[in-house]
């Protein structure tokens, strides 16, 4: 996923704003209230998927995302996935990662997400330098648009979410009209914190190194590490 930087999402979210929407039940079935979970609904927001105390996590057994959005402007994130490499297949990434700040729903049709500065992600790869490390995972989002269908079949709420460029996230179904989340407040001590990301998410550039203990090589923040995946027995479903 392509993520932004505060600026530039402002300056997405501005040119776009000639592009109203006008939101009517023909594509918002119910509002965007609740928790959300994509595929087997496995990975859901809240205090079973991640402790930000000591940056740990509860790992789902499947892969997927989560998103939660409160009726006070909060949002929260939940991410776990894998990465295939078609040059060298045994070398799977993994990537897990936590997030939580402020939404806004933007006059056209476009979504905007703050950080409040505490997110992070653990990223393993058996085939690099550091093969199983965590890092600050703090970027500002923009989604194109969204909307809410009910499914014909199963008459769940399904949450189509798409990012700056139109690429869809994986639907997600309502689990829950209310969001189950983390305290909206700052989780653990953090300073200033910055850094580019590429589209699979990685990011680039890190401050700060993480956690006690924790090490700087190449460029990436790297902090003493808590569990690791397990590639060969959870289920790639998104």
């Amino acid at each position: 996923m392509f993520l932004l930087t505060p600026l530039l999402a402002l300056a997405l979210a501005s040119t776009a704003l000639a592009q109203d929407i006008v939101y009517d039940a023909t594509h918002n079935a119910t509002n965007i209230i609740g928790t959300w979970s994509s595929g087997s609904r496995a990975v859901r927001t809240g205090p079973n998927f991640a402790n930000p105390a000591n940056q740990s996590f509860f790992y789902p057994k499947t892969t997927g995302v989560s998103y939660s959005f409160s009726d006070d402007g909060f949002y929260e994130i939940a991410r776990y996935r894998f990465i295939g490499n078609g040059s060298e297949p045994t070398c799977i990434t993994g990537i897990i990662g936590w997030v939580h700040g402020r939404y806004t729903l933007q006059p056209n049709g476009s979504i905007t997400m703050t950080p409040l500065g505490d997110g992070y992600q653990q990223i393993q790869d058996p085939c690099a330098a550091v093969s199983n490390f965590i890092e600050p995972y703090n970027m500002s989002e923009l989604y194109q648009s969204w909307r809410i269908f009910q499914d014909p079949q199963t008459l769940d709420f399904k949450l189509h979410l798409f990012q700056f460029d139109g690429a869809p996230v994986a639907p997600q179904f309502l689990v829950s009209p209310q969001p189950s989340m983390l305290p909206t407040r700052l989780l653990r001590n953090v300073s200033s914190q910055a850094g580019t990301t590429t589209t699979d998410g990685f990011t680039t550039q890190n401050l700060l190194a993480v956690g006690t203990g924790g090490s700087r090589r190449a460029g990436v923040a790297v902090s003493v590490v808590v569990g690791t995946f397990v590639i060969g027995v959870a289920s790639l479903v998104l």
